[in-house]
């Protein structure tokens, strides 16, 4: 049940070590000069997450993302709980563009008091103008750690040693899409989230699963969002564990995006929202939510090179 986390740093490091992939010039030149201006799709999504998952896009390099994500209770609990007003749980992030390929983000969630990073690196950009590339592929490596104390964790039993390792969880995610055309936008997302310690021999600590997600522009500035992740069976028991299921509003307001969404997961890293959401999205288990993403420009852009 128990796995050492070191080997699973390998997708992380090839994350950083891939080189953007170079495409051949000549002929192109030869053509012309408007032939050889290459121009990527851009904005194929609003923020660089779609609700609780990852998106196609990646921050510029030098621009920071501070992001705010907030999740109510149930609406299911009724007036008594304020159709969940009365309960919250909220994360707090920070995401950095180290180069306009790769970013890197962290954060700490309030529920079961986790705290997650990731490496995101754009491997491919879909072209729009003088190359032939048709998606947009990023890769995405993320880890997290649960720090409440252990007599709060359900699966430890009485006496049980409180290893650190126990609490570490990994993500490792493809996200391909393609932006169709000026108002929408698809991807999907295969993976695979690995659990050190699970709760009984019968569950497997891989999971692998695949996510789809869209975005449908509304206004310039308004834009509606959807995602869902599937975990695949024979894996080991599911309960009380089901798939995750999300719909959102995305609204553009200057240096701020403000994303409204109805979800039935509670926690907002990978382990929590793929694998662990405990919500039956039709039967009213739906969280009422809201992410507030501000960035600001640390400092220039580098040079920028043509690529695919």
């Amino acid at each position: 049940m128990l796995f050492r986390p070191i080997s699973f740093l390998a997708p992380a490091v090839f994350l950083l070590s891939a080189a953007p992939l170079l495409a051949q010039e000549g002929l192109l030149a030869a053509l012309g000069p408007d032939s050889t201006v290459r121009t990527h799709a851009g904005a194929s999504f609003k923020s660089t997450r779609v609700i609780n998952g990852h998106s196609l896009e990646v921050l510029p390099h030098g621009v920071l993302d501070f992001r705010i994500s907030h999740r109510m209770g149930f609406v299911s609990g009724g007036i008594s709980e304020f159709f969940g007003l009365d309960q919250a749980s909220i994360r707090l992030g920070l995401d950095y563009g180290l180069t306009d390929r790769l970013m890197v983000g962290i954060g700490r969630g309030s529920f079961r008091k986790t705290v997650d990073g990731f490496l995101k690196y754009k491997l491919l950009r879909q072209c729009q103008a003088g190359c032939s590339m048709p998606v947009t592929l990023d890769l995405v490596a993320s880890a997290s750690a649960i720090t409440t104390v252990a007599d709060q964790l359900p699966w430890y039993a009485p006496g049980r040693e409180d290893l650190f390792s126990n609490r570490l969880a990994y993500s490792f995610q493809a996200v391909l899409g393609r932006k169709i055309s000026e108002g929408i936008s698809l991807q999907v997302m295969p993976g695979v989230v690995h659990r050190n310690l699970v709760t009984t021999a019968a569950e497997r600590n891989d999971l692998l699963n695949a996510g789809v997600a869209g975005r449908a522009k509304v206004t310039k500035r308004v834009a509606i969002t959807g995602e869902y992740y599937y975990v695949f069976p024979d894996q080991g028991p599911r309960q009380p564990y089901l798939n995750s299921l999300a719909f959102g509003v995305d609204i553009e307001t200057g240096g701020h995006v403000f994303q409204l969404q109805f979800t039935n997961s509670t926690g907002m890293s990978e382990r929590d929202f793929i694998t662990e959401s405990t919500g039956d999205f039709f039967d009213g288990d739906i969280h009422f939510g809201f992410n507030i993403s501000r960035v600001f420009t640390l400092h220039g852009p580098k040079a920028r090179h043509q690529g695919n």
